[in-house]
């Protein structure tokens, strides 16, 4: 075996050495750099993993957000009609209560005027029949005056 690598210019005491020495840096290599290196990639990719589960938990949120936020709406939607239909009858009650109140006031002011008007009516006539008196005592006064 010597042959052989004194044929080819080996010295084995420099090979064994260079083995060593190879051996020690790739022992210190792999415990320095390539151990640390491969953490930090499984760090990453951990949190690119929980990034990546974060996100479609967000993503479930904002669809299940949207849901309710359109059932608020619509439930919010439903209470405005009610709303909206209860203010009317409320209304529609509110005018006709209204219009039988005034209903009642112009009968009440007509009525009002009418007797008011019957009375006027009978105080004219009062006072035409007292007139009526008085001219026939005058006249009847003068007739007598003129017999004399």
């Amino acid at each position: 075996m010597d042959s052989i690598l004194d044929a080819f210019g080996i010295d084995w005491k420099l090979l064994l050495a260079q083995l060593v020495n190879f051996g020690v840096l790739l022992v210190a290599l792999t415990w320095f750099l390539y151990k640390p290196v491969l953490k930090t990639l499984d760090e990453r990719k951990a949190k690119i993993a929980k990034g990546i589960e974060d996100a479609e938990i967000a993503s479930a949120k904002a669809a299940t957000a949207d849901e309710d936020a359109a059932k608020v709406v619509k439930e919010a939607s439903n209470q405005a009609d009610g709303i909206v239909s209860s203010a009317r009858d409320l209304a529609g009650t509110e005018k006709a209560r209204i219009v039988k109140e005034a209903e009642a006031r112009a009968s009440q002011v007509a009525a009002d005027a009418e007797a008011r008007a019957r009375e006027t009516q009978a105080k004219a006539l009062r006072e035409s029949e007292r007139e009526i008196a008085r001219l026939a005592v005058l006249a009847a006064e003068k007739v007598l005056r003129d017999t004399k």
